[in-house]
């Protein structure tokens, strides 16, 4: 009979989470060649290689990928029974993973975490922030509980909690020459260069699709960070599709100027993705609450 520990899955967990055994022995408060003993012993256990080992480096093998998911709910369960049991007298604890898309990371994250963190601060957060198509990726792959993204996001095995709306809009620098016209057309965009996001992310799939609404056009630029492009907008190198998050501050100064294309589809929705077969432990569900989102409510990412 197999009598795996909740010590030797937390190993396993410990060091797929944080890539070695130092990290994993500095995070659970053990000894490095504790960790090791552990591992080795889950491995004979289950007579197969959880990791692969590469000049000292541990990356997960195939099999360890499949049993990841199922290690993590093993020790988010025991941990939900725990708390149960003390009658939710103590403060939540425990780890939680949230990826976030470039605009909210960067100028959000104060809304999306600031309630949780005042109500739990027990909790450890790790906040992953990249662009939709990785952090997807990501939270598809269980390296993530819960991911918040810009934009539609359509897959069989993701669920969505719609969280708030918003809007892009065509920034410019005061000199460029559309920032003067108070009635812009159409037309008024024929030749313009254009900065825009990389490709995958949410940012460029709406402007792409605001831009075929207009002439042709020149991206003249293409950079991974919002922030990297206001600051092109604002040297006069082009226009670009900013968020109101990112753009307040240079308004507000003059730096920038919002442009009037009420002739362009520019809104987009913010979204809370979830994995449909993730286990849903205490700790997420009590951060979709801190959101005011009912977990009651989920539907299919592409309804």
């Amino acid at each position: 009979m197999i009598a795996i520990s909740l010590r030797q899955l937390e190993v396993f967990v410990g060091i797929a989470t944080r890539g070695t055994v130092r990290a994993a022995a500095e995070h659970l408060h053990l000894t490095q060649p504790a960790v090791s003993m552990a591992l080795t012993e889950l491995e004979r256990q289950l007579s197969t290689l959880l990791f692969d080992r590469d000049r000292g480096r541990l990356h997960l093998s195939a099999r360890g990928r499949e049993l990841l998911p199922q290690a993590r709910e093993i020790l988010e369960r025991v941990q939900d029974f725990q708390y149960l049991a003390s009658d939710r007298t103590r403060q939540l604890a425990g780890e939680l993973r949230i990826g976030a898309s470039n605009t909210i990371g960067n100028y959000l994250v104060g809304d999306l975490l600031g309630n949780f963190i005042a109500r739990h601060p027990q909790v450890n957060l790790q906040v992953r922030v990249e662009n939709t198509r990785d952090i997807i990726r990501d939270l598809l792959n269980h390296e993530l509980d819960a991911a918040c993204v810009e934009g539609t996001v359509n897959h069989p095995r993701l669920q969505a909690l719609p969280w708030r709306d918003d809007t892009l809009a065509v920034h410019a620098a005061p000199g460029h020459p559309l920032a003067a016209r108070r009635r812009l057309q159409a037309g008024d965009f024929e030749d313009v260069k254009w900065i825009l996001r990389e490709p995958g992310s949410a940012m460029r799939t709406l402007a792409e699709q605001a831009m075929a609404l207009l002439p042709p056009g020149q991206i003249f630029l293409e950079l991974g960070q919002v922030e990297a492009i206001k600051q092109a907008v604002i040297a006069g190198l082009g226009l670009s599709f900013l968020p109101d998050a990112a753009t307040r501050d240079a308004l507000a100064t003059g730096r920038l100027v919002r442009l009037s294309t009420p002739f362009l589809p520019l809104q987009r929705r913010f979204s809370v993705m979830l994995h449909r077969s993730r286990y849903q432990p205490t700790v997420l569900g009590a951060f979709l609450a801190s959101l005011a989102l009912d977990p009651g409510e989920l539907t299919s990412a592409d309804d």
